[in-house]
């Protein structure tokens, strides 16, 4: 059940889009706060969420896996213990131990080895992060950043009733990865991560010629954009499930990072400066032709994943990736 937990969990991201949203619907009305206070209440808003997640690690175990290799074994095997209790007392059956590896602990792994990992060693799937984590920061940067500006530029939506055309496009990219998500783990992750990245980009491309021809109305391009972003949304998710278990347990955490960095450098700074310029020409077909590039790069991600990916499906993280800490 990993990738389905995983896409899940990215996927409520947009839970928070959807209450962002009913929040400024409401606070940026001029009869409440007005102008001035009203738009840095909504970034308050953000304050309040941000403090409330301090709390909440209190409340969250370390991970197993990370306490082992830096020699906390004992508190390891307490929170397994404690989470196996929990299905035994729910009326599972745990089967027994059958596989055991040995790791050797450390308190760090050098820089020098990381970038071995990430660039010689697991060379391919390092192709594989970027292309997934670029393609998805453009496509996704570039289209909700700019939502706003469409909606008020091409279709005349007052700015003070965007969050309404928020509130369906948050919910497709809610939907997504809790709808699909079960296939990542039984149909599997190459197939699932190119079916996804590519039938996004084919809706993507659709929709931006019906815009292009002027023949959606500011409900209807809502519309499209939430059948685009089911797919879409399980596919950007998937991205930050691939990283994450493709390379040794031991620089999972440093692997997002960089690759989420690099991607989001690469395709989440470009996306949302071209498309403004784009949006600013005030021409459906330059915009058209914004579309069409963020649709091609998600079939090429797609393509690549398909050729380069790992089969992650329902195998333990040792088995997809070798640790660095694996005693002989």
């Amino acid at each position: 059940m990993r990738g389905w937990t995983d896409l899940v969990i990215n996927g409520s991201f947009w839970i928070g889009a959807a209450l962002g949203a009913v929040g400024s619907v409401v606070l940026l009305s001029p009869h409440i706060l007005g102008v001035e206070l009203g738009w840095r209440a909504c970034f308050g808003l953000g304050a309040v969420l941000g403090t409330i997640v301090l709390f909440m690690r209190m409340w969250l175990p370390e991970s197993p896996r990370w306490l082992m290799t830096h020699g906390r074994v004992a508190e390891a095997e307490a929170i397994v213990a404690d989470i196996e209790q929990r299905f035994i007392a729910s009326g599972h059956t745990l089967a027994p131990v059958t596989e055991k590896v040995r790791l050797r602990s450390r308190t760090h792994t050098p820089i020098r080895e990381v970038f071995d990992v990430l660039f010689r060693r697991h060379r391919d799937r390092a192709l594989v992060g970027l292309a997934l984590m670029a393609a998805q920061a453009f496509f996704y940067n570039a289209i909700f950043f700019t939502y706003a500006l469409v909606l008020a530029d091409f279709f005349g939506v007052p700015a003070a009733s965007i969050g309404w055309y928020i509130l369906p496009f948050a919910a497709g990219n809610f939907l997504g990865p809790l709808l699909l998500g079960r296939l990542f783990d039984t149909i599997g992750r190459r197939q699932m991560i190119a079916f996804t990245y590519i039938t996004s980009a084919v809706l993507l491309a659709i929709t931006g010629l019906l815009f292009q021809r002027n023949l959606l109305t500011a409900q209807t391009q809502t519309l499209a954009w939430v059948i685009v972003f089911f797919f879409a949304s399980a596919a950007a998710s998937s991205a930050y499930l691939t990283v994450s278990e493709t390379f040794p347990l031991e620089i999972r955490a440093l692997a997002i990072a960089t690759f989420y960095a690099i991607g989001t450098g690469l395709g989440g700074v470009a996306g949302p400066a071209l498309f403004g310029v784009l949006i600013a020409s005030g021409s459906r077909n330059s915009v058209f032709g914004g579309y069409l590039l963020g649709a091609a790069l998600m079939i090429a991600a797609g393509v690549i994943a398909w050729r380069w990916g790992v089969a992650a499906e329902r195998r333990p993280l040792e088995h997809v990736a070798r640790p660095l800490a694996l005693h002989e």
